[in-house]
């Protein structure tokens, strides 16, 4: 309890169950009905071991954050990790990071900077990624004088030429509409019977959920739209593969700029102020420093916005630009906004937050291919999940038709920010950030069980923790729901309701069980 006071993170809805969840509870009743002459009496089997395993997330083992101190305390003299980050990401994946120092450690969790990186090496990337950053913005610019002459329509002007939006965002088979149009945050996910299927010849072989960077040259879709029928339904069509000194990449990147900084601005205006009060030195930005920075991106129509809201929209400007230029094949979509608000708010150099947000989306990116196939393979898993742990809750969802599981599109999408707090969002990115780097740092399960962090490090405890999410809701789905719209609303209303502690508990659970088998 105390640390759930220290990190503000606990919204635990009132009546909620205890902490011992039904996942412990599931797990003991199985072992119960395994057979007894299954293993040595002298030895635990290998699910009694799993469910003795606490969890580093569980009330009792619940440690204080990773302080200024103790973060200082794992270098050696020349800036390096004394063991390579290992007991770095052990502290950050169990405890959390303190607020105070989330601008050092995150660059470290998102790959900016290298585990065994030393400060000398990290001082000569900082400046490196600055001057990239700079070129990026320059592009911008450039792209901008192109498009229209050095001038930005206004945010009316754009709502007049864009129309209404026909489309919802929660369809994860609809066209580009709602995958690259803003859309107002309080419409209602449509019903399938109303989504339109993708093109069927966006997903070919040629598709992948990789983890691919413009390194490795994926494809580029170009987003340049055709009006459809109804005047606001719009086609992508596919152009060739490019890499990023491909020449081919100038002309659709100028070609899709113009609608992306559209709906950048559209969004960034739009941002929820939750931030503010994690960013006292962003929150008291004067006015005219304010006015300075939305007229530097060609922001218009601000004036409704207080000064600290107008700063941090241009710096969303700025970034999202930035991005769409440094990965064309993604360019701007709906919901990249929600991702970047919560780091511009901890780094308050725009070229750091760029390359965390960058970072993040080496994965993130999936979610927002045209194909949608990142989020398919990821509604798939939830499924299998919910499957192999509950059967009965996964036939009422066959019933339903609904064991695709795309009542949880949004909180893949957007990997939780609608449903936690700002601080409890933040909580479980970092502790899914630590899972990742000590994947791309090649910590195996070996290492990790001799460091007791029991459950092995995975790309997927967003998921796990998805899945956890809804196992918690099984009562009142099974008794409750008789439709997708009903299980949809219930997800929807779990917003600022959820614990994030008790979900990594319950993550932890499903992992350690299932992760060997999913």
């Amino acid at each position: 309890m105390k640390a759930l006071m220290r990190t503000s993170t606990a919204a635990t809805a009132p009546g909620s169950p205890p902490a011992a969840s039904w996942i412990r509870s599931l797990v003991v009743s199985h072992s119960s009905l395994s057979s007894p002459s299954s293993a040595s009496p002298f030895s635990p089997s290998p699910l009694s071991r799993r469910r003795s395993i606490k969890s580093p997330w569980a009330r009792r083992k619940r440690k204080k954050a990773l302080s200024r101190r103790r973060w200082y305390s794992l270098f050696t003299l020349d800036g390096r990790f004394r063991d390579g980050g290992v007991k770095f990401l052990k502290k950050v994946r169990s405890r959390g990071i303190d607020p105070s120092i989330r601008a050092e450690v995150w660059p470290f969790l998102l790959g900016v900077y290298d585990l065994n990186s030393t400060e000398a090496d990290r001082n000569a990337i900082r400046t490196k990624k600055r001057k990239e950053y700079q070129k990026l913005r320059r592009r911008c610019k450039h792209l901008l004088h192109q498009i229209s002459g050095n001038t930005l329509l206004s945010i009316d002007e754009v709502n007049m030429e864009e129309g209404p939006t026909t489309s919802d965002p929660g369809s994860p088979f609809s066209q580009d509409l709602s995958r690259r149009h803003s859309f107002a945050n309080e419409h209602p996910y449509p019903r399938r019977s109303e989504i339109i299927i993708v093109d069927p010849n966006l997903t070919d072989s040629e598709s992948s959920d990789s983890d691919s960077s413009y390194e490795t040259g994926p494809e580029n879709l170009d987003a340049s739209p055709e009006p459809g029928p109804d005047n606001h339904t719009f086609k992508f069509r596919r152009s060739l593969s490019v890499k990023r000194d491909d020449p081919a990449l100038e002309s659709t990147c100028s070609e899709n700029f113009a609608m992306w900084q559209r709906i950048i601005r559209l969004d960034a205006v739009r941002v929820h102020q939750e931030w503010v009060l994690y960013s006292p030195s962003q929150a008291a930005v004067s006015a005219e420093l304010a006015a300075q920075r939305a007229e530097s991106v060609g922001l218009k129509d601000y004036e409704h916005l207080e000064p600290c809201m107008m700063y941090h929209a241009a710096r969303l400007v700025a970034i999202l630009e930035a991005y769409a230029v440094y990965d064309p094949e993604i360019g701007y979509c709906q919901g990249m906004s929600d991702l970047l608000s919560p780091i511009a708010a901890v780094m308050e150099e725009d070229y750091q937050a760029f390359w965390c947000f960058a970072g993040f989306m080496k994965k993130a990116r999936h979610n927002f291919r045209l194909d949608e196939l990142g989020i398919k393979r990821q509604l798939n898993i939830v499924s299998r999940i919910i499957k192999r742990k509950d059967s009965q809750l996964y036939r009422h969802l066959e019933k339903l038709k609904a064991e695709d599981c795309f009542f949880v599109y949004r909180m893949v999408l957007v990997l939780f920010r609608r449903e936690l707090t700002f601080d409890q969002t933040l909580c479980l990115w970092e502790v899914m950030w630590a899972d990742q780097a000590a994947i791309r740092a090649g910590i195996g399960q070996s290492v990790w069980g001799r460091i007791r962090m029991q459950a092995p490090p995975t790309d997927d405890l967003l998921l796990y923790a998805i899945a956890a999410c809804i196992l918690q809701k099984r009562k009142q789905i099974v008794h409750n729901h008789s439709s997708m719209d009903e299980i949809m609303r219930e997800c929807n209303s779990m917003a600022g309701q959820l614990d994030v502690w008790r979900l990594l508990d319950d993550a932890h659970n499903l992992v350690m069980n299932l992760h060997d088998k999913i």
